[in-house]
């Protein structure tokens, strides 16, 4: 089952202090294409599999940050339906009529200060003929440089409030919600999923006790295969990029993982497998850490770098970074325990 008005991720614009360097991390090591630079100083950049002419934009900023997540919707018609709904819930719409590559779209910051955009019309990208695939359904030939990721997959936020993020994009904008993580000691919810299609998430949500607005935890690229994925760690680890979690695999979802940085700080993810839940009446489930929530094998401890969002806060770090706020002890860490990581 799909939302009524979403059909996918379709692209991501971050921020980099450093703008070229992270572009050349994701060219080189990481595998993209850059295919456009604008007047403004972005750089857009695609993977082999990417149907539209690009995946992901970096842009000039003073910290590694989200700037837009973008999905595309099921039909022209839907993005006035969401244009409604989003400012009966009480946001400030703003109407595009064409902008990015992308026909006309309505862009708006969600509750908790995400710059959410959608449109549905995109031309399809048609590739070289040199870079043309003899497979009719792919976008271009497959690629094997660096860790060559096929496409863009999902992206974490931060919020403050788990549940009510959740509900909002569901109740307003018609995402699935997937599941959620509580902590064992305490009812505090701390991680979330909500998705667009079948898949079992392109957005994700991580508790977050900063006071800054609209943070990201990471962004998301996906793989064929499990070996894939362990190949791409070793080429990023001979090429002075450190490996921060993983490989493994999330019990949410059961995709296998792998965990790094970009120049700027951001972190970045590389994920494969998982399953697919047509299920139309489909209740979210709640995991605790200890059974398996973030690593399904339950043998190792999920290092405290992970828990940092971005931009980071280092003049009121939270319990969910390198620092204890009072009153937020209980969102220390919950997979810093051997057997919850």
């Amino acid at each position: 089952m799909s939302s009524p008005y979403l059909s996918h991720l379709a692209h991501l614009e971050i921020s980099s202090p450093d703008v070229e360097a992270s572009a050349r991390f994701y060219e080189e090591q990481f595998g993209l294409r850059v295919v456009e630079r604008d007047e403004h100083g972005s750089v857009y950049l695609r993977c082999w599999g990417d149907y539209y002419h690009y995946s992901l934009i970096v842009s000039p900023g003073e910290v590694p940050a989200l700037v837009n997540m973008a999905w595309r919707t099921n039909d022209e018609a839907s993005i006035d339906t969401i244009a409604q709904r989003a400012a009966a819930a009480g946001a400030q719409v703003v109407q595009h009529e064409k902008r990015q590559g992308h026909g006309r779209s309505v862009q708006f910051t969600g509750p908790w200060g995400h710059s959410t955009e959608f449109y549905f019309d995109q031309p399809r990208f048609i590739a070289t003929p040199e870079r043309a695939s003899i497979f009719p359904d792919r976008p271009e030939k497959r690629s094997q440089h660096a860790a060559a990721p096929r496409f863009l997959d999902h992206v974490t936020v931060a919020t403050p409030d788990v549940v009510a993020f959740c509900e909002w994009y569901r109740d307003v904008l018609g995402f699935r919600i997937m599941a959620y993580t509580e902590l064992d000691h305490a009812p505090v919810t701390v991680f979330g999923v909500l998705t667009t299609n079948e898949k079992s998430h392109d957005l994700g949500v991580v508790k977050d006790s900063s006071t800054i607005p609209g943070r990201v935890n990471h962004i998301a690229y996906w793989v064929d295969a499990h070996e894939q994925l362990l190949l791409a760690a070793d080429v990023l680890m001979e090429h002075g990029t450190d490996i921060e979690y993983g490989p493994s695999i999330h019990g949410v979802g059961e995709q296998t993982f792998l965990y790094f940085r970009e120049p700027s700080g951001l972190r970045v993810e590389l994920n494969t497998g998982g399953y697919r839940n047509y299920v139309p009446d489909w209740q979210p489930n709640t995991w605790k850490p200890s059974t398996g929530s973030n690593s399904i094998y339950r043998n190792g401890a999920m290092p405290m770098s992970m828990t940092e969002s971005f931009p980071p806060d280092p003049g009121k770090p939270s319990a969910t970074e390198e620092g204890i706020l009072p009153g937020t002890e209980e969102q220390l860490n919950p997979y810093a325990k051997m057997g919850q990581g």
